[in-house]
């Protein structure tokens, strides 16, 4: 699962946590059965790194064996957007995103383009996956990662990503053919810190709980209650939310302070595949 192309009511009575679109003044909410305090803030007005990034004018084609000039033309344009952080600009940089789509998309990998892997998905464009894991990172427990989940392995491009910034990362993929290519692909990387679970990602993963980060690349209509359970003390979880208002998705921040209040801002519009519920043998070989 991943972003495609190019963007309620508040908390009241029950989890799932419903998306408010986030107001100047700061509301406090209290949601009944939890001891979390539920405040909406509002997002900087303009996002650190802007979208989309402006395609190249002529598509540059990889040479066998030879994609780093070109993943170091893609970090340059990512870093030109906008995106600061170098240390995800830096693992950007060593991860082939051309082993992870088809070879006959392979020409295209390294253009800020989404890409189908398969099975009515995508893989991300490469400026959402830099803004969605440099907000991750800018969460209140600090820049180290320690334990990730990923919603959505999708083609395991993410995960190799987000491997090369954290102590241990576990993926999540409900689709088996998917969970299956992204093993395949994944596997002469030898990622030691790096699990992928076949699995209904709606659910998290409690084995592994609690997460200091939690991303999500598919967004539905709420946030399910297991990810905001599982999200740590200091930790963030940064996923697509659909906005009522705005008959799309937006990009969700939600914080797990220290004393265990919850803050939720709103950012940009973003447009992902579903969220879905349960597991699917589909694609299974």
């Amino acid at each position: 699962m991943a972003d495609e192309d190019d963007a309620s009511r508040p908390p009241s009575g029950r989890w799932p946590l419903r998306l408010e679109r986030a107001r100047p003044s700061p509301r406090r909410l209290v949601a009944p059965g939890t001891d979390s305090v539920i405040r909406h803030e509002q997002a900087p007005a303009t996002p650190r790194v802007a979208f989309p990034v402006r395609r190249m004018a002529e598509p540059v084609r990889p040479a066998p064996g030879d994609c780093a000039p070109l993943r170091q033309h893609m970090v340059d344009r990512l870093r030109q957007a906008g995106c600061r952080d170098e240390a995800v600009l830096a693992v950007m940089a060593r991860v082939p995103r051309h082993l992870f789509v088809d070879a006959a998309l392979q020409g295209q990998a390294y253009e800020d383009t989404s890409l189908p892997i398969g099975l009515g998905q995508t893989i991300s464009k490469p400026s959402v996956v830099a803004r969605m894991i440099e907000l991750l990172r800018e969460r209140p427990g600090g820049p180290a990662l320690r334990r990730v989940l990923e919603i959505g392995s999708g083609c395991g491009y993410q995960a190799a990503v987000l491997a090369g910034l954290a102590e241990r990362v576990i993926s999540i993929e409900r689709l088996r053919g998917l969970h299956e290519r992204a093993l395949a692909r994944l596997a002469p990387m030898a990622l030691a810190n790096l699990q992928l679970v076949y699995g209904d990602g709606r659910l998290g993963h409690a084995p592994a709980a609690p997460f200091d980060a939690i991303i999500a690349a598919a967004g539905g209509h709420e946030l399910p209650p297991a990810w905001l359970e599982q999200l740590a003390r200091g930790g963030r979880l940064v996923a697509p939310v659909h906005d009522a208002a705005l008959k799309s998705q937006v990009l969700m921040v939600v914080d797990r302070l220290a004393d265990g209040s919850i803050v939720q801002r709103i950012h940009e519009p973003v447009r992902f595949v579903p969220l879905e519920s349960g597991i699917s043998e589909f694609g299974h070989s």
